[in-house]
């Protein structure tokens, strides 16, 4: 091998020693010995980049087995990514009311997002836009809804923090379009409720039995101070601050006790006092109020049964003068699944808001029409509203969609 490699070396070097004088054989030799040395060197060097390669690759393999077996080692991007959620619905409507303007409407559109800060602690929000357009002279508004702090403090007990849905009704909580019958919401819970209907405060949550589960809250109320029409409770709405710089001076407390005592049944009761609805610091001009409300849902596999009650005693003098401090309302709606995709139902809802302008007149209401979910989050709607009030009726059309 060392012969062979002194041809070639003295071989490579022949040109250059025939360009000159021909050497001696102490200087050929000299000159072998010199490539031999640097071959010798370069021989060294390799083994060193060797043996620093593969130490790299042992402790890369190591530090790869470390991750792996160990996820709380796992990158801050990934943890985030796995821990947070996000999800909304939206819906739009086509109205064709009698003796009113026809009109095509973005309703609402809504973002969800949580994140799971850990097994006991999590985040959750809700932002909404309403038709579409919001500001100055616009038909909509952007609102957050949801915005609280949810920690587990016991199994099967959770405390909310924040600014949360009230738990009343049955659509004021679980009010996706894909969830419920009729392009447009019960005229029950959206004017005796009022729904969609969010609070500041605190509220206690847990299953008490397999069966049976409790919720209290904390938390501000309605505000009627500001609005001079607000004896009549059919703008018990208006009062509604949603948590935009609410007055505190008086507090609301709401309590809900729901069973499902049979598969498919739901059996619920909330109450709710506040000490003044008018947000008075003045003594004696106050409006007590109590809203209560019960309601049952029934879902088989084919039929469907919904029925609420709500009304609210309010304690107020000038509340009294004009008959308008107890509204009340209820409606019952059956429906019946065909398929997969198709469900039909009708409702009859009835509101008594006793107003001081017409203090015997009821509000009465049949619905009928269908769904057809094209999946079980996004479904087509159509449906029939006959007023009883004032004659007038009216076709709707909905497309509505969750995810």
């Amino acid at each position: 091998m060392f012969k062979r490699l002194c041809v070639a070396i003295a071989i490579s070097c022949a040109p250059i020693i025939h360009a000159h004088e021909t050497p001696s054989l102490e200087e050929l030799w000299s000159l072998i010995q010199e490539q031999k040395a640097e071959i010798e060197e370069l021989k060294t060097q390799l083994n060193e980049n060797n043996a620093s390669i593969q130490e790299t690759r042992v402790v890369a393999l190591s530090v790869a087995d470390a991750v792996e077996s160990n996820p709380s080692n796992t990158s801050v991007s990934s943890s985030w990514a796995e821990k947070t959620s996000i999800g909304g619905y939206g819906e739009h409507h086509y109205n064709v009311v009698d003796q009113g303007r026809d009109q095509i409407d973005a309703h609402r559109f809504v973002l969800y997002a949580g994140h799971e800060y850990s097994d006991r602690v999590r985040f959750f929000s809700e932002l909404e836009i309403e038709h579409s357009l919001a500001g100055d002279g616009k038909p909509g508004e952007v609102e957050l809804e949801q915005a609280f702090v949810e920690y587990q403090y016991a199994q099967n007990h959770n405390i909310k923090i924040g600014q949360y849905l009230i738990p009343v009704g049955i659509l004021n909580e679980i009010h996706e379009p894909d969830t419920f019958y009729g392009v447009e919401r019960n005229k029950v819970e959206s004017e005796i409720i009022p729904s969609t209907w969010w609070e500041s405060g605190v509220m206690l949550s847990g299953r008490i039995n397999q069966t049976l589960t409790y919720d209290f809250a904390v938390h501000s109320g309605l505000n009627l101070s500001d609005d001079s029409a607000a004896i009549d409770t059919l703008r018990i709405r208006s009062g509604r601050q949603k948590s935009a710089e609410a007055n505190a001076n008086n507090l609301a407390y709401t309590g809900r006790i729901k069973a499902t005592p049979l598969p498919g049944l739901e059996l619920s009761a909330t109450l709710q006092y506040q000490t003044d609805m008018l947000q008075s610091m003045v003594s004696g001009d106050t409006a007590e109020a109590l809203l209560y409300e019960a309601h049952a849902i029934y879902q088989g596999e084919k039929l469907g049964l919904r029925a609420m009650y709500a009304g609210w005693d309010i304690d107020n003098l000038q509340f009294e003068t004009v008959n308008s401090d107890d509204p009340t309302g209820w409606y019952i709606e059956p429906s019946w699944m065909l398929n997969k995709n198709w469900g039909v139902f009708a409702r009859y809802s009835e509101v008594d808001p006793s107003r001081g302008d017409r203090p015997t007149q009821k509000t009465e209401q049949i619905d009928v029409g269908f769904n057809y979910w094209l999946t079980p989050q996004v479904v087509l709607k159509a449906d029939y509203q006959d007023s009883r009030e004032d004659g007038s009726d009216a076709f709707n059309l909905g497309v509505g969609w969750s995810f």
